[in-house]
This record gives structure tokens, sequence and C-alpha cells, in this order.
């Protein structure tokens, strides 16, 4: 009999701060989808522009369909080192469900969101109903998730061997085959940085590594700037803000004073910090949304990097 699998999903995924965070300030989770189609036609294509819109708790999110039925709202993720659907995408979609082979474990808490189905071979347009992505990620199937998210896309199970870019202060989410596009990984752009995409653990999540030698996982699902774990701390302090999981456990946060943070040639000053208590000794260092917010995001899967690039707004 199969044991009950454990949904692995990061803190930037799991999070819902019960206060809300102030405006981005400037300078301010092992993959579950292992088996993906590998069409070389469709990975030397580019898609067209994704849309995004950004949701204080809920991140970053996209219109979706599966085999055509939607839309739903899925939320893109960096950081989610899973990718998961509701039971009423499933039945919308007709999608086959099976029992989960896997057992993964991890969250935000001691009582992480879990599920012991999956379903596969989806067909995933994003943005419209034509631009459908290459990949074809086993899904894990949940009962709901919070608000009108319909599901959780972590986009290195999406995109197969294309690159893609997260421009957060443009709402745009690109998917392209680099070489063919004027990707250039030899010449960091002006005031950013292109750093070593690095695997912990046999994951696929996009890790780097500071300037004082410690991991940080790039995670667009989080809404802080950089959220360190405190083990040590009391987590009953009053000046700690609650924080809540999807799994339901208790997290706190607090702000300490803010600092400054490099990675490769890229310095980000004044990065709002926070310190979290109730969540599991192995939670990674994050960089979330409030000091990624003005850059344009590359993640380069065939050579292993990741490109930081200022960007400004287009009016």
């Amino acid at each position: 009999m199969l044991s009950k699998a454990k949904l692995a999903l990061t803190l930037g995924t799991l999070i819902v701060l019960t206060t809300g965070w102030a405006a981005p300030l400037l300078g301010a989770a092992h993959s579950y989808a292992l088996e993906q189609s590998r069409d070389p036609l469709a990975q030397a294509t580019a898609l067209s522009p994704i849309r995004f819109r950004e949701d204080r708790s809920a991140g970053l999110l996209v219109n979706g369909w599966l085999n055509g039925a939607g839309p739903f709202t899925f939320a893109i993720d960096t950081g989610a080192g899973a990718s998961l659907v509701t039971r009423r995408v499933v039945s919308a979609a007709g999608l086959s469900v099976s029992k989960s082979k896997r057992e993964l474990v991890g969250g935000l808490t001691t009582a992480p969101i879990s599920s012991n189905e999956e379903t596969r071979g989806a067909q995933i347009s994003l943005g419209t109903t034509t631009n459908e992505v290459p990949g074809r990620p086993t899904l894990a199937v949940v009962s709901n998730l919070p608000g009108a998210i319909d599901g959780i896309f972590d986009p290195t199970d999406l995109f197969g061997a294309l690159a893609f870019s997260i421009d957060l202060p443009n709402h745009q989410l690109l998917a392209f085959e680099p070489r063919s596009n004027g990707l250039d990984v030899s010449h960091p752009p002006k005031d950013g940085a292109i750093v070593r995409w690095i695997r912990t653990g046999g994951s696929n999540r996009p890790f780097v590594k500071l300037g004082d030698g410690r991991l940080a996982l790039i995670d667009t699902g989080s809404g802080f700037g950089l959220a360190v774990n405190d083990p040590g701390a009391d987590g009953r302090n009053h000046s700690h803000r609650g924080v809540t999981d999807l799994g339901g456990g208790a997290v706190q946060s607090r702000a300490v004073v803010p600092t400054t943070v490099s990675i490769g040639a890229l310095v980000l000053r004044s990065v709002p910090t926070d310190l979290l208590t109730g969540v599991p000794s192995d939670t990674p260092l994050l960089i979330g949304r409030r000091a990624l917010y003005p850059f344009k995001v590359t993640f380069e899967p065939n050579s292993r990097l990741i490109i930081f690039e200022p960007t400004s707004r287009v009016r």
C-alpha cells in the first residue's frame, strides 16, 4: 500500500501574511515533475509574452488553461519545487488521477499541505488558450487553495529547455530559446549580474551563492525581501507578525535592520529583512519579491545561469 505523499512546497508558496507588507523598495522548494514532454520542436520556439498580476499574499498570478478548459488562476512560483492543481481544475479539464508514488516531505511548518494523488499529461496554456508551454509536468492534486487560486506552477516544470525571464516591474513572463533569441550569457547587463544557478539535493529550484558564501533561494512566491530562519528566537514575542501556511501551521516573522546583500557583482542595499520562527531548521534563506522588484530575472536552464537585469516600468 502506498504511503501518503507529503507535498514539498517552499516558504514562498505556503505563506499568507496576516498583515499587509509595504510597497517594494528599490535595492531594497526537489521538483515534483521529473517526467516532462521533451518535444524538441516545441522547445525551439518562443512563447508569446505572458502577462501576470501581483497579489500581496498569493504572488504572481496568470490566467491558464488545461486541455482547453479554463481560464483558471495559477500562481507562478520559482521557489515552489512542485506544481499542483485543485480538484476543481482536474474535474473541469477531464484529467485522470492516480495515486502518488513519491513521498515528498517539506513545507513551511510541521503541518505541510499534503497530497496522495497526481495527474499528468495535460496541455497547459498560459496567457491565452493558444500559448501552449512545452512541459507536461506531473501535477499534485489538492482539495483547494486559498482565495481564488486554482493551482501553483514552478516555471522550471513548464518550460523544458527554454530560458524564461520574469520582469517584475512590467508584470511580464517570457519563455524563449536562448541562442536564437539573442540571450548573451557572456556579458553581464549594466548594473546587473550573471551568476551560477546552483542545484542542491537534486532539486531544480534556483539557488544562488551570496557574497558571504550562504546559499539563497530566488523565490518569486515570497513577499519578503530577505527572509532568514531564526530557530533560537521566541516566536511569541509581541513584535512578531503572524504568518499562516496552507497546512494551517503557525509561523512568526519579525522585521529587523535592513541588510546589504551581494549576488555576484550585484549589490542590493537596504533589503527589507525578516527573521522567521516556527519553521523547519532546514528552511532556506529566501530572496523574495521585495528585493527582486527592480529586476528582470532570467533563468537559463542549459547553462545553469541566472541573470539579474535592472529594468524600469514601460509606460
